[in-house]
């Protein structure tokens, strides 16, 4: 998935190769997350670089979601925050495609506190709003810490 997406807000995959039946995978170096910037600020950030990262975060989701794709796992640990406060979404584990109408997507999503209420219900039809629900959830934690 990650060879498709190539976009300034998602992680770059550099290389990936197999040896000894493993997988490599070799990304860009971003050496902190979202969460590392909010426990520098309990009491929420400032105005415009929330508005800079949510922007950013938009972006990259808006980016994926033109190729139908959902990331169902977006969470301040997985927004990578460089030293020029550019985002870079990462870790496409719980990444998919979504499925034609009717069909079926799992529920399942890692992170309990950025769960829509659809996939909170386990409603078995959801799309693209479950990542925007996130979204809403990482703004409000900037906001007010």
């Amino acid at each position: 998935m990650l060879r498709i997406l190539r976009h300034e807000n998602i992680v770059e995959l550099k290389e990936a190769f197999k040896r000894k039946n493993r997988v490599y995978l070799v990304f860009e170096y971003v050496d902190r997350t979202l969460l590392d910037v909010l426990e520098l600020s309990p009491n929420g950030l400032d105005s415009e670089y929330i508005r800079k990262i949510i922007y950013q975060l938009v972006k990259s989701i808006e980016y994926m979601h033109s190729f139908e794709v959902v990331h169902r796992d977006v969470k301040p640990e997985n927004l990578l925050i460089t030293m020029q406060d550019e985002l870079k979404l990462c870790d496409f584990g719980f990444a998919r495609v979504l499925p034609k109408p009717n069909e079926l997507i799992t529920d399942y999503v890692a992170t309990r506190w950025y769960r829509s209420p659809e996939l909170l219900l386990s409603y078995p039809f959801y799309g693209k709003p479950i990542d925007m629900w996130a979204i809403a959830c990482i703004l409000g934690e900037l906001i007010d810490g």
